[in-house]
């Protein structure tokens, strides 16, 4: 099971940061106030909510590949559940730029997410050089 919850999890994440870029579309070219918006394009919410939707997206599609390489190798690779269950940790990442921005919460999530998606990807890489030959 472990890399099969990274992958539906990592979709279903990527589909929520999709639809978030559709409300970030909105916002430049449609809703009251957009120019506003377009002219705060480098700081603060703008800036903010476009980190959360790139970070989003490539967070899940890190997950979506973590978990398929860990089904993929699950008997050549050490520590599967751990590396498995830090790249859906590293979820928080995006999630707590946008509990910042919408709710004004610390970074404390961004931290735990960027500190754990990194090591997850960096186990994860010293788990394929240990691996003798890859079948």
């Amino acid at each position: 099971m472990n890399g099969k919850n990274n992958i539906a999890i990592g979709f279903l994440t990527m589909g929520f940061f999709m639809a978030y870029g559709f409300l970030l579309i909105y916002l430049r070219d449609f809703a009251p106030g957009k120019e506003e918006w377009i002219n705060s394009y480098s700081i603060g919410k703008h800036f903010e909510t476009r980190l959360a939707h790139v970070h989003g997206n490539l967070f899940a599609f890190l997950n979506i590949l973590i978990g398929y390489l860990l089904i993929h190798f699950r008997d050549q690779l050490d520590h599967v559940k751990a590396i498995s269950w830090l790249a859906l940790t590293g979820l928080l990442m995006p999630i707590g730029i946008l509990t910042e921005v919408y709710f004004g919460l610390p970074p404390a999530l961004v931290l735990i997410g960027a500190i754990s998606m990194t090591v997850s990807v960096v186990w994860l890489g010293f788990a394929f050089f240990r691996i003798k030959s890859l079948n």
